[in-house]
């Protein structure tokens, strides 16, 4: 057991690696109001819990060692490799699969946010590139990048319990954005809702969405 923890304890490390995060988080989504710290707050929590347990302390095998009977003499301090038995092994292949994810939802929300600012600047509604596929895809690229990071890459009780509290404060915020948005651009705005989905693309669509997240030039599609 206490091999596979050597790397825990190192909390100068985890406090740089939740301000760099968090600098980054805030850059792209500052909050402008209450309602917006209602979502940004939980995804600094995400953050905080996140890191301290990943280069800090790994509270939830402790729990689980402690608590829910599991076996101390096979941990380690990810949880993917503690529950499937596989070790190093385990945690590579979830590392691997979980910053794919991360760095596709990074891609998406950056490029969102690189659009819908550009929109912003000009007073108009975009409709190409990302925004073709979801109605939201700063929103989807934050979810797929904490699931990625905190589902399966490095999962613990806050990281899970928390995830579907930001989906839903986001979701929240999604609609209240919508509703703005219905009465600047008016029947050109529900014209794009009935044609667009808010958060998932359609079937088949997962790639391009993945593939738009890398693209740097302008697409068409303004009013």
């Amino acid at each position: 057991m206490n091999e596979s923890l050597n790397h825990t304890g190192a909390w100068g490390l985890a406090l740089i690696v939740i301000v760099l995060v968090s600098w980054f988080f805030y850059r792209y989504f500052a909050p402008k109001n209450w309602r917006e710290w209602t979502g940004a707050g939980a995804v600094q929590a995400f953050i905080i819990a996140l890191y301290a347990e990943m280069y800090g302390f790994p509270l939830t095998i402790y729990l689980l060692v402690r608590f829910f009977g599991l076996d101390s003499e096979y941990v380690s301090a990810s949880l993917w490799s503690t529950l499937v038995g596989l070790g190093e092994t385990g945690m590579l292949v979830s590392m691997l699969l979980g910053y794919g994810l991360a760095f596709t939802g990074i891609g998406i929300f950056i490029q969102g946010w690189r659009q819908v600012y550009k929109a912003r600047r000009e007073n108009h509604l975009v409709t190409g590139g990302l925004y073709s596929l979801v109605r939201h895809p700063q929103y989807t690229g934050l979810f797929i990048a904490l699931f990625g990071e905190g589902v399966v890459h490095w999962p613990t009780l806050f990281s899970i319990g928390l995830f579907p509290v930001i989906v839903l404060a986001y979701t929240w915020l999604a609609h209240r954005e919508e509703r703005q948005m219905l009465a600047w651009f008016g029947d050109a705005y529900r014209a794009y809702q009935r044609r667009v989905p808010m958060f998932i693309p359609r079937w088949g669509q997962w790639r391009k969405l993945a593939g738009s997240s890398r693209n740097t030039h302008d697409e068409p599609g303004v009013h």
